[in-house]
């Protein structure tokens, strides 16, 4: 059985919403929180499926975590065991779909005395992990894989490692976590040095856990990043903001839908993060940030966002990292714009969830739009969107990003495969529809 959105053409969005909290630092107040010595507190977490699958991973590896089920929605509280004080788990360690969870953990249980296996589903099963798997290889880590570096994972433990300097290929901040996890664990000092911006949620973090963490601006917009092994986490409190990854399907939304005036509340800020914001902006989205704040060493601010023309543009390789999940709702931006919209150096799309590149380009197409998938990006022109029936092939940002299309389309969209949703935004279609959205939902093959 599967599930199906249905979602009529027209309407706006208008009033206040709070969308689930971020799902990076969801992830990363699980995995430093067990680490820290003393009990950890976390408010705002988000309780989707691929943080609950971290949760649930981290319980079987001996650490005590109470909640969200018994303390109220969205708190966790941790009781850390150190750095060392995980526990080897019976059986394999399950992920789901959680590309973040695997490659971090790989991180942390390579520092470990125990042997763990990690394994996802069919979709987490097709991605790529020699991108962690190798460098954690240079540090004296002992990684097998299945066929063409995918998971399932086994971590090999016992091992001793040593601190590495590591360029990045590619900037990625899971591999920059993964890596920086290591180091906690590997003798001397472990840096490693990315070609653009990555999100930075794992250095806030281990900074707010009292860890040492340095950083060195470099030229072209190159950083690096450095650990060394040895320290220990010391707990603290986590308030986690709106998962601007999330926001982003209502900016989006209410810019393409006439009429619409929303605001979006607590919404994460952090700069390395913030690039569709100033993609749509760019493109001449009317967007105003309210009440800036810090909360928990991360920026939060609330977002209004009004109906406006948008228009095509080539989009600046330079923010593509700081808006690579957001690329699926901004396509269909670029599909609602006039003229054209061309993004180039994005190729890392192919190898999320789905190859997003590829099955944006053919839902799209299906609704009418003239959209070019190239191998590093796309180019779409602008036009009316039809209705139609799309695949999501079990992406959850391509079920969302079709069904805000909906708003400027002029007959009905019907989106499969929209199960995974859940793993990263519960509550999305009462959301949405509160907002605004005309969607309803059916389950297939019942």
């Amino acid at each position: 059985m599967t599930l199906r959105y249905i979602v009529q053409p027209g309407g706006k969005l208008t009033g206040r919403v709070r969308v689930p909290g971020d799902k990076s630092i969801s992830h990363r107040s699980i995995m430093l929180g067990a680490l820290a010595e003393g009990v950890t507190e976390v408010s705002g977490f988000l309780e989707g499926e691929d943080s609950l699958n971290t949760l649930r991973c981290f319980r079987r590896m001996g650490v005590h975590i109470e909640g969200p089920e018994t303390l109220g929605a969205g708190r966790v509280r941790i009781h850390g065991v150190g750095l060392h004080g995980l526990k080897k788990p019976e059986g394999a360690l399950w992920l789901g779909n959680s590309g973040t969870s695997m490659r971090l953990m790989a991180g942390i249980i390579a520092g470990q005395d125990f042997d763990a296996i990690m394994e996802g589903d069919a979709s987490l099963s097709r991605r790529p992990m020699r991108r962690v798997t190798e460098p954690l290889g240079l540090m004296g880590a002992r990684i097998d894989t299945a066929e063409g570096g995918r998971p399932p994972l086994t971590v090999h433990g016992g091992s001793k490692l040593k601190g590495i300097r590591y360029v990045m290929p590619m900037a990625s901040a899971q591999v920059k976590s993964c890596l920086l996890l290591a180091g906690l664990y590997a003798e001397g000092e472990t840096c490693v040095t990315e070609p653009a911006p990555t999100r930075d949620h794992t250095e806030r973090m281990l900074q707010g856990f009292g860890y040492e963490v340095r950083r060195h601006p470099g030229e072209g917009g190159s950083s690096t990043v450095c650990v060394t092994g040895g320290g220990k986490l010391t707990a603290t409190s986590i308030d986690v903001p709106s998962d601007i990854s999330s926001a982003a399907f209502f900016l989006v939304a209410a810019s393409i839908a006439e009429g619409s005036d929303l605001v979006l509340e607590h919404v994460g800020m952090n700069p390395t993060r913030t690039g569709v914001i100033e993609i749509l902006r760019m493109m001449g989205g009317n967007i105003e940030v309210l009440n800036e704040r810090v909360v928990g060493g991360e920026p939060v601010a609330d977002l209004r966002v009004k109906s406006a023309r948008l228009k095509g543009i080539r989009i600046p390789e330079a923010l593509v990292p700081l808006a690579i999940d957001e690329f699926p709702i901004l396509f269909v931006a670029a599909a609602c714009a006039e003229g054209e919209t061309v993004l180039t150096g994005a190729e890392e799309l192919r190898v999320k969830e789905s190859d997003r590149i590829q099955v944006m380009a053919d839902g799209l197409t299906t609704l009418g739009i003239d959209a070019r998938p190239t191998p590093d990006g796309m180019v779409i022109r602008g036009g009316q969107l039809g209705g139609g029936t799309v695949l999501s092939h079990d992406d959850h940002r391509i079920a969302m990003s079709f069904a805000m299309a909906a708003l400027c389309a002029s007959g009905e969209i019907r989106i499969e495969e929209c199960d995974n949703v859940n793993t990263s935004f519960p509550g999305f279609v009462e959301l949405a529809r509160g907002a605004g959205l005309a969607i309803t939902t059916e389950v297939v093959g019942a």
